[in-house]
This record gives structure tokens, C-alpha cells and sequence, in this order.
């Protein structure tokens, strides 16, 4: 966090936000739960990002040392914490807004892979994205924590969390330029946390 900090000082007024989320996704999977991300555009493109942070080393290697996987594998994989992107899930994703509800696409993703103890981050720069709204109350119906990445004032998403961090920037990209180091410190943590 003080690196963050160093690197980034506008976010000093996010920080205990910041460190909500931090300790939101650790209790999480100490609880063997998993994470689901989603947003639109840039952010969709982010809740890719995060979850290949999380599923593979980000800043360790991860050595597996689980019993169950045959010794000869073991060196080919690294230790994995569980997140889904929803916004990859192209087939149902464009199955749902044409048949279906557009605005409805990731709270049906929710409801089909959300559980009690998972938590969703849904990315948001105005917080007021439909989709990511109606994800957050499906996660939230569904007893799953629901964490926010929004801008300044955090829209209705932010208002929907269990810990939201609404960055201090009003503009889109400047927004999404917050996120970054937000979300990159966020599966450092983690990371770290678990695996050293």
C-alpha cells in the first residue's frame, strides 16, 4: 500500500477503501469462495486482466505442491486463486442480450456461477452501468460480497457494495487509469497473502 501510495498519492484519499477490498477478497478465499469480475469496454477488458492476475503468478511463481496432481505435472502449473471473467463468456453473453435482456447479461452469468461466500467486483467508471448494477443485486440476493471500482460518488453499484473504491477522477479514462494500480496492488496483496 505505501508503494501504491508513493506511485499514485491521489489515491491516498481511497486508501481505507482500497484496504476494505484487500481484505474483502483475502477473507473470501480463505473462506473457498471465488471471484467474479465484470464491466463494459476498458472495464471489461480490466476484469480480464484481474483475473489472469489471479488465476496464475503475478508477481511469485506459485509453486503447486498439491498431492492430488501427479508429480510429473507439477512443475508445469502454478497455484491458482478462482476467478471468472464474465465478460469472456461470449456464447451466453450474446445469446442472453439477443434472446433475453441486454442489460440483465452478467446477473444471469451471477446467478448461474455466483454462491454464498464468492464476491463479484464490478467495474463501473460512473457506477451506473445497468449490467453491473443488476449483477451486483443478483450477488447480493444470492448472499455473495460485492465489490465496486467506480469514479468520484460511485453510482449505484458503489452504493450496492460491500467495500467500493471510487477513485478521485470524474473522466472515464483518467478513471481507468486509477484503476490499474488499484486492481494490480489488489492481486499483489492477495498474492502475497497466500502464497509468500
Amino acid at each position: 500500500m505505501k508503494e501504491l501510495l508513493e506511485r499514485y498519492p491521489a489515491l491516498e484519499v481511497c486508501a481505507q477503501q482500497i484496504g476494505a477490498a484487500r481484505d474483502l477478497l483475502i477473507a473470501t478465499y480463505e473462506a473457498g469462495g471465488k471471484v467474479l469480475v465484470c464491466g463494459n469496454g476498458g472495464s471489461a477488458a480490466d476484469s480480464e486482466h484481474i483475473v489472469g492476475e489471479l488465476m496464475k503468478g503475478f508477481l511469485s511463481c506459485r509453486k503447486v505442491c498439491d498431492e492430488r496432481i501427479p508429480a510429473h505435472l507439477r512443475d508445469g502449473l502454478q497455484g491458482a486463486l478462482p476467478a471468472i471473467s464474465l465478460p469472456s463468456q461470449s456464447g451466453i453473453l450474446s445469446a442472453f442480450i439477443n434472446d433475453v435482456d441486454p442489460d440483465m447479461m452478467y446477473a444471469q452469468l451471477v446467478y448461474g456461477y455466483a454462491k454464498e461466500g464468492d464476491v463479484l467486483i464490478g467495474i463501473s467508471t460512473s457506477g451506473n452501468s445497468k449490467n453491473v448494477v443488476y449483477a451486483a443485486e443478483v450477488a447480493k440476493a444470492l448472499g455473495a460480497k460485492v465489490i465496486a471500482l467506480t469514479g468520484e460518488g460511485g453510482g449505484k453499484v458503489a452504493a450496492l457494495s460491500d467495500a467500493a473504491v471510487t477513485v478521485p477522477a470524474c473522466e472515464t479514462y483518467k478513471i481507468q487509469e486509477y484503476h490499474l494500480p488499484v486492481y494490480h496492488y489488489l492481486c499483489a496483496a492477495v498474492e502475497k497473502h497466500f502464497f509468500g
